[in-house]
């Protein structure tokens, strides 16, 4: 009788790709892994945490230096995790579930590879100046899931931070699903498809809590996820004010984070020109003289804002917040 020899791999073992065939993402294990090596000093967390919805983001999860998020990608579910490697200037990314490749691929556009900052001009302002020399690594990631960022930011319409981040954080809790792999085991979710979002009965919506004007802008938003994901940055703003709830500042939450762009300021904020013009000049702005001050910075505006809120912070609060709305129905 001839024995069998199983031959010995001369080397690691690779991770295959994974198949998209529909299967339980809780069964996922699959991991794949890419090492991306940044031409600058890229601080992966403060640019990460720029597609985070409050501390209690059901889809972002930070363990020591790892990042760790659930996406819901063109082929599925995926869970990322990033690593900073600072001593050896690059970055690694795993990644487990369907979506597992596309999200590797798009790694350095979501740490800003792609956002280009030779343009802009710090020295136009001293505060703008200092701001910059003490953050000149800063970049503005691009998710390149649209959809998935316009929901969030149509939640956020108009509300508390409490309350925007609340109705988030139950949505994906209630309609979305455990990220794949060890995504699962952090309790990192991912968002609901765009058609369960559809399907969410009226009086749902208010437990969340999110007020019917806001559900019905995410439900028709959810009709047409398809085409919103195919908008290129040229034509997002327009196409993106389109449709019925959707205005300026939406559209600015939504092009910042999705593709990035340096100049989408969030006009109608309620602190954005308050904070600003207090950093500068002691008085808070509103939304016109906040436009006459950034002008200088186009196509660079909403970098000029982040880099002050990160040197100068918000005005102090003195008066009275506004309150939570109660007479919404939570469960």
């Amino acid at each position: 009788m001839v024995k069998q020899h199983t031959p010995r791999r001369s080397g690691p073992i690779r991770a295959q790709a994974t198949s998209v065939a529909p299967r339980s993402v809780r069964r996922v294990t699959d991991r794949q892994r890419r090492v991306w090596r940044p031409v600058w000093p890229c601080p992966a967390l403060g640019i990460l945490g720029q597609q985070r919805h409050g501390g209690g983001d059901p889809t972002f999860r930070v363990h020591g230096e790892e990042v760790w998020r659930g996406i819901r990608t063109p082929v599925g579910p995926a869970t990322l995790r990033v690593l900073p490697r600072p001593q050896d200037g690059d970055v690694v990314g795993e990644s487990w579930g369907p979506g597992a490749t596309w999200v590797l691929d798009h790694l350095p556009a979501m740490l800003g590879a792609d956002d280009d900052p030779t343009p802009f001009d710090a020295n136009l302002h001293p505060m703008v100046a200092e701001a910059h020399r003490r953050r000149p690594h800063h970049r503005f990631g691009a998710s390149h899931r649209v959809f998935e960022t316009l929901v969030a930011a149509i939640i956020e319409q108009k509300v508390t931070g409490q309350e925007a981040f609340a109705g988030f954080r139950r949505l994906v809790h209630r309609y979305g699903e455990r990220a794949p792999g060890p995504g699962g085991d952090l309790r990192l979710w991912v968002q609901p498809e765009a058609e369960t979002i559809r399907r969410v009965p009226s009086w749902e919506w208010l437990r969340l809590p999110v007020s019917p004007a806001r559900s019905r802008a995410l439900v028709r938003a959810a009709a047409v996820a398809g085409t919103l994901d195919r908008l290129t940055p040229a034509d997002a703003d327009a196409k993106l004010r389109t449709l019925p709830g959707v205005g300026e500042w939406t559209s600015a939450e939504v092009r910042s984070r999705a593709f990035g762009d340096a100049d989408a300021v969030s006009f109608g904020d309620y602190h954005i020109a308050k904070d600003v013009g207090w950093a500068v000049t002691g008085t808070p702005y509103d939304d016109g003289q906040l436009r006459e001050f950034l002008e200088p910075w186009r196509p660079q505006r909403n970098r000029v804002v982040v880099l002050i809120h990160g040197l100068a912070g918000g005005r102090p609060r003195r008066g009275p917040r506004m309150a939570p709305r109660t007479h919404l129905p939570v469960r």
